[in-house]
């Protein structure tokens, strides 16, 4: 336990070092509980704890050192399959309804060349992004590699990974932000 909090202060300032460690020492352990919440599948699983890790990163300077590491893992990891399965319903039903409802050729153009739009806009804002980030963001989210993949790779750590996704992930968010009229009204036209 005495480890653990001294890791967990020496995350808390940032080193790459402890984080690696809390990694090592935890990310099987969260695997495997997600595996049991997801009913096996790897691939959501996976994605889950590497998006569970970049939070703990993300947060690391508010995480109450008396708490259990694990713990706080494993509720962020439940919060983000529960959210991913959310969306996922949420897709199927729109697909069904769009299915049913067989909507008239204007309309689905339309829908194309809004959706053709947001492509091109991420793809810009991934063009912006420093080349190695560019690197590991286009590794993970396109080509669809855990972030230990991408660091055999790239010879880098998987910490080093984890951040660079995070920052490239921020940067796309706020960017997004930005256009957020834009999207909000492309977001309606495709539920409806």
């Amino acid at each position: 336990m005495h480890d653990e909090v001294n890791e967990l202060i020496a995350l808390r300032k940032g080193s790459d070092k402890a984080f690696e460690v809390i990694y090592k020492r935890y990310a099987g352990k969260l695997y495997n509980f997600v595996m049991t919440l997801s009913h096996g599948d790897r691939y959501t699983s996976e994605e889950i704890v590497q998006s569970a890790f970049i939070k703990l990163w993300e947060v690391r300077e508010q995480i109450d050192i008396e708490k259990s590491v694990h713990s706080y893992l494993s509720v962020i990891a439940k919060n983000m399959l529960l959210n991913k399965l959310q969306r996922q319903t949420i897709e199927y039903l729109y697909q069904e309804f769009i299915l049913r409802e067989q909507p008239t050729s204007d309309t689905t153009t339309e829908r194309e060349i809004d959706r053709k739009w947001l492509a091109d806009f991420v793809d810009e804002l991934i063009e912006q992004l420093p080349p190695s980030r560019k690197k590991i963001f286009i590794l993970s989210r396109k080509d669809d590699l855990s972030t230990r993949q991408i660091a055999e790779i790239m010879h880098i750590s998987v910490s080093t990974v984890e951040t660079q996704l995070s920052l490239a992930t921020r940067f796309m968010r706020r960017e997004l932000e930005k256009n957020y009229d834009k999207l909000f009204v492309i977001s309606l036209l495709l539920l409806i």
